[in-house]
């Protein structure tokens, strides 16, 4: 896996094969950020990564001057490889083990974007319900985007919160929005 963009552009991050993950590819990464371009300014951001994996997306918003991330997996090899990388490459990045669907009901705090990227073997009902927890745990903050990757086969366009989806190959992101922003 490369880092695309920011401080750390053209970086290779060498994952151990052995961990459960499927990073996202270079391709859809570099549209998410060119569409990311236009609706966020990440320096400075609050970001929370869901399923964080090898860490792919974390690293690449970490390089992009994201203020503070928070990496969210259940599997013990990812969040340690997460933090060792975030370390040699001293990234702002928290790492914190735990099943996302009992973290979003427990955690506290608000974030400017967060993207989550479930195995794309879930259940159509796990990915409405992983939706519906985001939304409903108020953790993005107003004039945040919650992000969700997501194979061609996964239908959002029924979830109330759902406002656009973009497919790159067989990948989709659905963008959802946050809180609207007081003036």
């Amino acid at each position: 896996m490369r880092i695309i963009s920011g401080t750390h552009k053209g970086r290779r991050i060498m994952a151990p094969k052995n961990l459960p993950v499927r990073p996202t590819t270079d391709m859809a990464k570099e549209a998410l950020f060119n569409i990311l371009r236009h609706q966020i300014h990440i320096p400075g951001t609050k970001v929370l990564e869901l399923f964080a994996g090898s860490g792919n997306m974390s690293y690449e918003f970490a390089s992009r001057g994201a203020a503070a991330i928070t990496a969210v997996d259940q599997h013990y090899p990812c969040i340690s490889f997460i933090k060792k990388t975030a370390e040699t490459l001293e990234f702002p990045i928290d790492t914190i083990k735990a099943d996302v669907f009992s973290f979003l009901t427990k955690h506290r705090g608000t974030y400017d974007l967060i993207f989550a990227d479930p195995p794309y073997g879930l259940e159509q009902a796990e990915f409405h319900q992983l939706a519906d927890l985001v939304m409903e745990a108020e953790l993005l903050a107003p004039g945040g985007i919650f992000i969700m990757e997501h194979s061609k086969h996964t239908n959002m366009e029924e979830h109330p919160h759902l406002d656009n989806s973009r497919r790159y190959g067989g990948t989709v992101f659905s963008f959802f929005n946050g809180p609207e922003e007081e003036e």
